[in-house]
């Protein structure tokens, strides 16, 4: 199998072209020139389009003035990262999180702590003692509350409240990063921190993940001053986010197709999800982890002693990609990986997992 000239890609967070609402999309495009050619051709404000922003402040139940509208969740990071932190500030991440954040606070010179992440969150006990015995003083904790990325975990209800209690004895911001809210497919929705603590949170969700990767519109939701702080700073960076795009979402949204795209989302997933199960437990019987109740990823733990960068070269050499886990982390996790199940069919995944076992099987010849 070695040379295998078609690469099946577990690497990617990222909705298959099959399961993105093309149809849809054109005709969410159509409606926004024909209903507010000038609102979506214009440059408009940092805030957003206006609309848009105010049926993201209705769906949460908070005033417009505690929403902004931004050019992907990249952008919404760095806005909020430069506005509250500087360098040598201490912030709390979990273990492992998403590369990218750790990337861009490594940038900033933020001093990162990493706290353990269970299968129901964050340690909050571990944080606790971090805080009250490690001395640490932290301007923010970035946590991602709904099916994790990479771990797919879900903080739970209990851990919540502990961790807005924390927030609230230490003087930090918490910065719920919530992209996958919307897609679970198990288990119940539970209350968002920012609807719980709405002066000590700051929220972030996109419609990259229920629309489809390209849009590239997020927000923010946070007090009012915070998010006017961070509005001139956009203005400052680009005057205006994209106001096509951000129409055309909010066409998307009001027409009732949201909705419609979320469950077809949410019925590939857990299809592609139960697949990768059954073919992790039958063909990787060595690899251990906990199903999501949504999102698109799972973390894959290997026995000890793994080389998780010579499987991934073993793995590159019979046309399967995933991200190792190793890039999560500061340190550690050289036995980890993340498998990311949402641009892959079940047929796919089958081959996948099965190239993926072919390839941990090899280490032991080498």
């Amino acid at each position: 199998m070695p040379g295998n000239s078609t690469t099946i890609s577990f690497a990617r967070g990222a909705p298959s072209l099959d399961i993105i609402d093309v149809e849809g999309l054109r005709e969410a495009a159509v409606r926004a020139f024909a209903n507010d050619p000038a609102g979506a051709t214009a440059y408009g404000t940092s805030v957003g389009y206006v609309k848009l922003r105010a049926w993201i402040a209705e769906r949460h139940g908070v005033e417009a003035e505690r929403v902004l509208v931004t050019n992907g969740s990249m952008q919404a990071d760095a806005f909020l990262f430069e506005q509250l932190l500087s360098a040598g500030d201490e912030v709390v991440v979990e273990r492992p999180t998403y590369d990218r954040t750790l990337l861009s606070l490594r940038e900033l010179r933020a001093r990162v702590h990493a706290v353990e992440l269970q299968p129901d969150g964050i340690d909050t006990d571990a944080l606790a003692e971090l805080l009250r015995g490690g001395g640490v003083r932290p301007r923010l904790a970035h946590i991602i509350p709904n099916f994790q990325n990479p771990a797919g975990y879900t903080l739970s209800r209990a851990k919540r409240r502990a961790l807005l209690e924390l927030a609230g004895e230490h003087e930090f911001v918490v910065f719920e990063d919530d992209p996958y809210v919307e897609l679970r497919f198990g288990g119940e929705r539970l209350e968002t921190m920012v609807s719980m603590a709405p002066e000590r949170v700051v929220y972030a969700s996109s419609f990259s993940k229920t629309v489809c990767p390209g849009i590239r519109v997020c927000y923010l939701v946070g007090p009012p001053e915070l998010i006017a702080q961070i509005a001139r700073r956009a203005t400052n960076t680009y005057i205006s986010p994209n106001m096509v795009a951000q129409a055309l979402v909010y066409e998307f949204c009001t027409s009732g197709a949201l909705e419609r795209s979320i469950e077809t989302v949410k019925t590939a997933l857990t299809k592609r999800l139960r697949t990768l199960e059954v073919a992790l437990r039958r063909d990787l019987p060595q690899a251990q982890f906990v199903a999501p109740e949504g999102g698109y990823f799972m973390w894959v733990t290997l026995p000890q002693g793994t080389d998780v960068a010579a499987l991934f070269g073993a793995a590159a050499e019979r046309g399967v990609a995933f991200v190792k886990g190793t890039d999560f982390m500061l340190e550690g996790g050289e036995n980890t990986l993340r498998l990311a199940y949402s641009g892959v069919t079940p047929e796919e995944v089958e081959e996948g997992v099965a190239r993926l076992a072919e390839a941990y099987g090899s280490l032991a010849h080498t």
